[in-house]
């Protein structure tokens, strides 16, 4: 074995006397050292850029050193150049030119070049050039034993945040494509959605789309790296994982079981022009090197629509298609903005709410016009991208139809979208933000609402609201900020919760302490001015922020944990709660069902339901035309009626139960390829999927449950009576992250994350604690912005900006999850070394290492005859016993390495015996189960 060290020595060293040969020393520090194929010649790569080639008869000095990529100085020699960290040095029988493949080594001179890896064959010299820094790389060759020919194939490259494969066998030493995902961090990812138990075709057809996107210039050949092994497990459905990132762009993974394979990938900036020079001003006040970052996702797998939430307050609206299309992308502008800030101060059951005209805070809401913009305007109504106008031809698999923007309003960007739902059934989209919500209707491309929250409640708002002009307004605002800083700001601090603040890079729970990085910005700062003009809820994006990083929040608004506390209370006085807290009422979630919108409703309707952040339910029901000529046509009346349910926090999730406790889904629309060709004889009808009560409803007549979840309790109301059947106060020393309604072994249960890191499951619809667990305490907003939950017992997150873990709390998937687990490596015999005979070798011209047993012993050349003499050694004094006792030992120490060789031989026997007989178990076990399960079921069964 050669080593080599940075002093310059080399060094020899027989494994088997343990000892060292001989050394080599030299003037260069040496960074690795590669064979010769011969076993005569090695090679060594340099601190200076060079390589050196050594020869084992004569080592006083290297017999060749070169530069690869120095260049020739005036004095004829050539310049130094940065360290070669490693060099491999193979031989091929194709051709008589060997391969030197080495990283680094690069001239000073080419700064800022990303690293390299270096493929020398003859006189071609081919640099490739990695997008991380270099680990570690190892040439895949035809044998394992360094003194056969190595015939070299493939290169592995070990990157930092990748693993590439060069194809040695071509010319253009192409890359192999990945069979495994390295890129889910490519671009930050921003946020995550999960869905089991998908339609089982959904896998196939975006996989079939993704493989037409693909890049070319690929490898031909078959992933060359292979080895372990696993299982499926019993328990199969399909699994998907969206990610969205910081570059606009949206990947589809499958998820099954415990694979994790890239399907589709979708680029949400091609919908927009790029920004001109005199744009970017513009829109760098609402995000600063990140404008199409995805914020949220929406998907329904039924009808294959999606949609994306960006950073720059808009919506895009695609359908999925197996054809080819030319289309003209649809755009809305929606300026939801008010024009003042509202104060909340708590009313008594008492007394009559104060309602002030509607026309004082009415928001400026626009009819839907295509590019309105006026010289007077300036800024106004203007959205922040400007959506491409021209004909675009759009590829199979998600094409863009709609695109919602909210636009400037009075020189100030608008607010951030903090909650969206979408369905299919009924042709609608509902946004909402810090101001209002907007309701749209993507079938007819029109805006059928646009209000402000304070609109929606009519006479049924719950509080006392005074309206200010928005000048005084942030003149008392900053005062006001000002003074609590210096009194109370360490318990605002601690009650603060991501859907109250801006959380730089940390999550501040009312356990948690204050944290400098984590503390608001006042509007009198520095950058108080460009705060205020973000308004709550505006945090600015940055380039290369993730979820793990940025500044965020979850559904947002400005009011803090102890406002909304104290807007329950009924004992302190409207002017104190004025004067300690004022915001407006954000929309935190959406979810259109059929449910009832008033109480003496007979029959179920379609309707939203709408939660804030005060903690506030409101249900709006609609009417929309049944046939689908109608549909496109006549218009869908939204009216608010002022429904009002109240709950602690901020207003998460909402769930739609029977009485028999069975999940409503909400209905959709059943899919069809609107860009097929026309077929006279099949026409293409809107097919509807509803999805009713059970029949079994004596417990609560014609109605059903609906599961409201918030940032501190959970309540199950009787609709339509509204009547609170179950409450359950899930935390008070923290706050809910995520909650949803998942479905556990053939049942239904409410899962929570809260900011202390527990994961709680409740069930439904009685709201008992089924499980309390302290999983993963909440260190920054990277979890908080990508946990979420699904189907069978499973939730994932961000652990690090470049993994996914996924975890699950169901017994039966435990079980299930030991049986997928595979093997990582699968034990294989050593290729025995090429059998090659003394005058093959000799005439090879080859030099190889013989010694007299080997050429002339017993063993090699057969006994020898009778009548040829033979040497007989004989007493040969000090001499002899030295021969002979170096023999024996030369004897023992070569039984030694067999016992020790066997020994190892019947460890791994033993090993393979042990897994054999487990298999085996296994094997006997899954039979005894399948013949429990089909014991007592008939024929007719099966």
């Amino acid at each position: 074995m050669l080593i080599g060290f940075e002093s310059g020595t080399i060094v020899m060293w027989d494994l088997r006397a343990k000892r060292a040969d001989f050394r080599i020393y030299y003037d260069e520090a040496i960074h690795s050292v590669s064979w010769h194929h011969e076993g005569r010649q090695f090679m060594c790569s340099h601190s200076d850029g060079s390589l050196s080639m050594w020869n084992l008869r004569n080592t006083t000095k290297p017999f060749q050193v070169t530069f690869p990529h120095g260049k020739t100085q005036r004095d004829g020699r050539k310049e130094s150049c940065k360290p070669i960290l490693k060099v491999e040095y193979k031989t091929s029988r194709n051709s008589s030119e060997a391969f030197i493949i080495f990283s680094g080594g690069l001239s000073y001179d080419k700064a800022g070049r990303r690293p390299t890896l270096t493929i020398m064959h003859g006189k071609a010299i081919t640099v490739l050039e990695m997008d991380y820094p270099i680990v570690d790389f190892m040439v895949l060759c035809e044998t394992p034993y360094l003194n056969e020919l190595q015939e070299p194939y493939a290169v592995v490259v070990l990157l930092e945040k990748d693993f590439v494969v060069v194809d040695l066998t071509q010319s253009s030493f192409p890359i192999f494509e990945n069979a495994y995902p390295m890129d889910i961090h490519e671009s930050p990812v921003t946020c995550t959605a999960y869905f089991a138990d998908c339609p089982p075709d959904i896998i196939p057809v975006l996989y079939s789309i993704g493989a037409k996107h693909k890049k070319t210039g690929y490898s031909h050949k078959e992933w060359p790296v292979t080895g372990g092994t696993w299982t499926v497990g019993s328990q199969t459905y399909p699994e998907i994982i969206i990610t969205g990132h910081a570059d606009g762009s949206i990947k589809f993974w499958d998820a099954t079981a415990i694979t994790l394979q890239m399907l589709y990938k979708l680029k949400t900036s091609k919908v927009f022009e790029k920004p001109k020079t005199g744009d970017v001003g513009r829109s760098a006040d609402l995000v600063e090197e990140d404008p199409y970052a995805v914020q949220m996702i929406n998907w329904c797998p039924q009808s294959r629509i999606f949609c994306v939430v960006g950073i720059s307050a808009h919506v895009i609206l695609y359908r999925f298609s197996k054809h080819d299309a030319n289309t003209i992308i649809t755009s809305l502008e929606v300026r939801l903005q008010c024009e003042m800030e509202d104060v909340i101060s708590p009313s008594d059951t008492e007394n009559t709410p104060c309602f002030s005209d509607p026309s004082s805070y009415s928001p400026q809401a626009q009819p839907p016009s295509p590019r309105s913009n006026t010289p007077d305007s300036g800024r106004d109504s203007i959205p922040s991208l400007k959506v491409k106008d021209q004909m675009i031809r759009m590829p199979p698999g998600y094409q863009a139809e709609l695109v919602v923007q909210l636009s400037w309003t009075d020189g100030e960007p608008p607010q951030q979208i903090t909650s969206l739902d979408l369905n299919s059934a009924y042709g609608l989209l509902a946004l909402g933000n810090c101001n209002g919500l907007a309701i749209v209707d993507y079938l007819q491309k029109t805006v059928l609402l646009c209000m402000s929250t304070l609109e929606l409640y009519g006479s049924a708002d719950p509080f006392q609201r005074l309206t200010r002009s928005p000048r005084k307004n942030r003149q008392s605002t900053s005062g006001l900020t000002e003074l609590s800083d210096n009194q109370v700001s360490l318990d605002v601090e601690r009650s603060k919760s991501p859907t109250s603040d801006h959380v730089n890079g940390h999550c501040t729970s009312p356990t948690s302490q204050p944290c400098p990085s984590g503390r608001a910005r006042v509007p009198g700062g520095p950058e108080g001015p460009r705060l205020a003009r973000r308004g709550p809820g505006r945090p600015p994006f940055r380039k290369a922020q993730s979820a793990a990083c940025m500044e965020v929040s979850l559904p947002v608004s400005s009011l803090t944990e102890e406002s909304r506390e104290n807007s329950f209370s009924r004992s302190r006085s409207s002017s104190v709660s004025s004067i300690d807290r004022e915001t407006k009422e954000a929309v935190t979630t959406l979810q259109f069902a059929e449910s009832y919108g008033r109480k003496s409703d007979a029959l179920p309707t379609p309707c939203l339901w709408v939660g804030t952040s005060l903690g506030l339910v409101l249900i709006i029901p609609m009417s929309i035309p049944t046939d689908e000529q109608e549909r496109l046509e006549d218009p869908v009346t939204v009216a608010p009626t002022g429904t009002v349910l109240m709950l602690k926090g901020s207003v998460l999730r909402f769930g739609f139960l029977d009485c028999g406790g069975a999940l409503i889904n909400s209905p959709y629309e059943v899919w069809r390829d609107q860009q097929a060709p026309d077929d006279p004889d099949r026409p293409r009808k809107r097919k509807l999927v509803n999805f009713s009560p059970s029949s079994s409803q004596e417990a609560c007549g014609d109605g059903h449950l609906a599961v409201v979840c918030s940032e501190r309790q959970a309540k199950v109301f009787l609709m339509p009576s509204q009547a609170c059947l179950y409450v359950h106060n899930i935390t008070e020393s923290s706050f809910v992250l995520r909650a949803d309604m998942v479905s556990v072994c053939n049942s239904f249960c409410l899962a929570c994350f809260c900011a202390n890191g527990h994961v709680m499951i409740l069930s439904l619809p009685s709201l008992r604690p089924l499980l309390d667990v302290s999983y993963l305490p909440l260190t920054d907003m990277r979890i908080a912005r990508t946990f979420c939950f699904t189907n069978g017992g499973q939730a994932l997150y961000l652990c690090s900006p470049t993994e996914i873990q996924r975890i699950t709390y169901s017994q039966e998937m435990c079980d299930n999850l030991q049986e997928m687990l595979g093997e990582l490596f699968i034990p294989i015999e050593t290729p025995e070394a090429q059998n090659r005979g003394f005058l093959k070798g000799f005439f090879s011209g080859n030099a190889q290492n013989f010694d007299r047993e080997e050429l002339f012993g017993e063993a090699a050349a057969g006994k020898a005859s009778r009548s040829l003499a033979q040497h007989i050694p004989g007493q040969g004094g000090m001499e002899g016993m030295k021969a002979a006792a170096g023999g024996v030992v030369g004897e023992l120490a070569r039984a030694r390495i067999a016992l020790d060789e066997r020994g190892q031989r019947l460890g791994e026997l033993e090993e393979r015996t042990a897994l054999m007989m487990a298999s085996a178990e296994n094997f006997s076990k899954h039979a005894h189960e399948l013949m429990l399960k089909c014991k007592d079921k008939k024929w007719y069964q099966f």
